[in-house]
């Protein structure tokens, strides 16, 4: 398979505490999809995380979760990619992106971290030529006051609207597992 995506990486927090908070939309994505695969994560030491595999078109499709924290998630990505010889372009990385408004999904490949820690740590360690999944959590209209917004619990009417985004993401997924990202971006960015 050239191009296609062989590794996604949903970003948030362990642990209860988190798991309904906007920062966590990242993990969101991946269990939906683990989901939709009837597939299950397993806790892997060497990897910091948890892993899962489906196959798409006779290719090993890997999910990860790090069992991190956010900003040190790029350990559990680097783990992964060394032992299965993943190539950064073949990363899909799903995170919450503040820039967004909660119901729109956008897909990109490389760009800056904008802040975000999890994205910081993977390129600190790997680069900056990955995919990104980036789903919208709102921006609380205050820096101040983003550490508080991203890491509470989301409100009933935010929770469906990223829910939907995820649902218009996995739609698109096959498409951007198989390496037709600009279809993909077309289809979900026309949305």
């Amino acid at each position: 398979m050239s191009g296609g995506i062989a590794l996604i990486v949903g970003l948030g927090n362990p642990g209860k505490e988190y798991e309904a908070t906007r920062h966590n939309a990242g993990f969101w994505f991946v269990d939906a999809l683990a989901r939709q695969q009837q597939i299950s994560f397993k806790t892997e030491k060497k990897f910091h995380g948890q892993l899962a595999r489906y196959t798409q078109a006779g290719e090993d499709v890997w999910l990860l979760k790090p069992d991190t924290f956010m900003n040190l998630s790029g350990q559990a990505v680097q783990a992964v990619c060394q032992f299965y010889k993943i190539p950064l372009e073949r990363i899909l990385v799903a995170h919450d992106e503040l820039d967004l408004e909660p119901g729109i999904a956008r897909l990109k490949k490389g760009g800056g971290h904008g802040g975000h820690n999890g994205l910081r740590d993977i390129m600190s360690r790997l680069g900056k030529d990955f995919y990104r999944l980036r789903l919208g959590i709102g921006h609380p209209g205050d820096k101040a006051k983003v550490t508080a917004h991203v890491l509470n619990k989301v409100s009933a009417d935010d929770e469906r609207a990223i829910e939907d985004a995820i649902n218009d993401a996995l739609r698109v997924l096959p498409d951007i597992v198989g390496g037709e990202i600009q279809k993909a971006m077309h289809q979900l960015h026309s949305k």
